[in-house]
């Protein structure tokens, strides 16, 4: 495929900035002002796919199903305006993806992807440093007042001015949590274009260590296990990778036998392990949250309560669901379980096969199980890993986490599926599209 003009490329990075950073521009510009931003980037994605003429039928099958099941869950939604505004939603976000997949190249799109979370990491670790140094307080987002309230919950401000404190940091995102998962994603990407010689050595180290710093500073259990278990996937591709034949297939069939007994004995073990990892047996409130939200599903277990991505908290029966402290959750907090809730069985169904697509694609590209073959010294292996690495560690995530049903994660999922399973006739000749 072409390579991307300068405009496209500068357009990805603001896409990746307005995904991944959703509630900075919330937090800076109000819902309005971000409502403003997302539409522009939405549409000149859609010029752009004109301007390309993509063609949305050779998307992934999988990828298409799920998304008409859900638009056409507003026919029996228990709340048909709300999930209207999710499915668009979804499908703006589609949009977006799509934009990224089919107009760079996936070397473009790493590219790009790794100067927009500069961005927010730099952003960040600034601005917790301003707000511990000079302000010296806990700040809230502008454009809301929280005067009505005796007591404001943490988990409402922005920064709560804990640099200095040793506490964990929240960034521009304002969350801890998001942002040590932008911080593994950065990771993944930053190594693999190390490994890859893109861009000057030591600015690339620079940026490596300052991505392990934010995670450091964030301590998320789910990005701590996340990173563990992209880390332990990377080994295992680095030793299938220099196996061949009958080999290959033993070293991978022990591979998968190691990983089940592990995660059994992780199961075992979960009480040290959460402990361990700071968390208490409830794993901070979901299992609450996982019994509340499947009582509700299984009442429409086939089909759901209609699409609706986030919680809208002004409809039944999201108004008041889990109030936790004084916040309410807008999310299942496992987006396995709210594809559940709102799409039923047969939207799990549709929505794990889209996965497993592009899981299956992505080791096959990352082990070199496929029609193209790379030298071991090939500079272009790591950067074809990083589908499978960026995958697993959505995947982590999704256990604990919403955030692969919507802005970034769900982003990342199609943009790795459609690049994994685009057919572009120079991916014959050794060229990833």
């Amino acid at each position: 495929m072409k390579a991307a003009t300068s405009y496209q490329r500068a357009l990805a990075v603001l896409c990746f900035l307005v995904l991944a950073a959703g509630d900075f521009w919330r937090y800076l510009l109000s819902w309005w002002g971000w409502g403003a931003l997302a539409a522009l980037v939405v549409t000149l994605s859609v010029v752009e796919l004109v301007r390309q003429r993509v063609d949305p039928r050779r998307l992934p099958f999988w990828l298409l199903a799920f998304l008409g099941f859900a638009a056409l869950s507003i026919a029996w939604s228990a709340y048909p305006g709300a999930s209207a505004l999710g499915v668009l939603l979804t499908l703006a976000t589609t949009t977006v993806a799509a934009f990224l997949a089919t107009c760079l190249s996936w070397e473009e799109v790493l590219e790009t992807f790794s100067d927009a979370m500069r961005w927010i990491l730099g952003l960040s670790l600034v601005f917790e440093l301003v707000v511990a140094a000079f302000i010296r307080r806990p700040v809230l987002p502008f454009w809301v007042d929280y005067s009505h309230l005796e007591t404001v919950p943490r988990a409402f401000y922005w920064s709560r001015s804990l640099l200095f404190e040793g506490g964990r940091i929240q960034g521009i995102v304002g969350n801890a949590n998001i942002l040590g998962m932008l911080s593994l994603l950065a990771l993944i990407v930053f190594v693999v274009r190390l490994l890859a010689r893109k861009g000057s050595p030591a600015w690339a180290w620079f940026w490596v260590l300052l991505a392990l710093a934010t995670l450091a500073l964030t301590r998320s259990s789910t990005v701590i296990v996340a990173g563990v278990v992209v880390a332990l996937v990377s080994g295992f591709l680095w030793v299938v990778r220099r196996a061949s034949g009958r080999a290959r297939l033993v070293v991978f069939t022990c591979g998968v036998g190691l990983a089940v007994a592990v995660a059994v004995g992780a199961f075992a073990a979960r009480g040290p392990l959460l402990g361990l990892l700071g968390k208490t047996s409830d794993l901070t409130n979901r299992l609450d949250i996982w019994e509340t939200v499947g009582a509700l599903a299984v009442q429409r277990p086939v089909a759901g309560w209609g699409w609706i991505s986030y919680w809208a908290p002004w409809v039944e029966p999201f108004d008041g669901l889990v109030v936790i402290k004084g916040v309410t959750y807008l999310q299942a907090h496992n987006a396995w379980l709210d594809v559940f809730l709102q799409l039923g069985a047969i939207g799990v169904a549709l929505f794990a096969l889209l996965v497993l697509g592009a899981l299956v694609r992505g080791w096959g590209m990352a082990a070199e199980i496929s029609r193209i073959r790379y030298a071991p010294t090939d500079l272009r292996w790591p950067e074809n890993a990083a589908p499978l690495l960026l995958l697993v560690a959505l995947l982590v995530q999704s256990l604990a986490e919403s955030r692969l049903i919507i802005e970034l994660g769900l982003a990342l999922l199609v943009v790795i599926a459609v690049k994994t399973g685009w057919r572009d006739p120079e991916r014959a000749e050794g060229v990833e599209a």
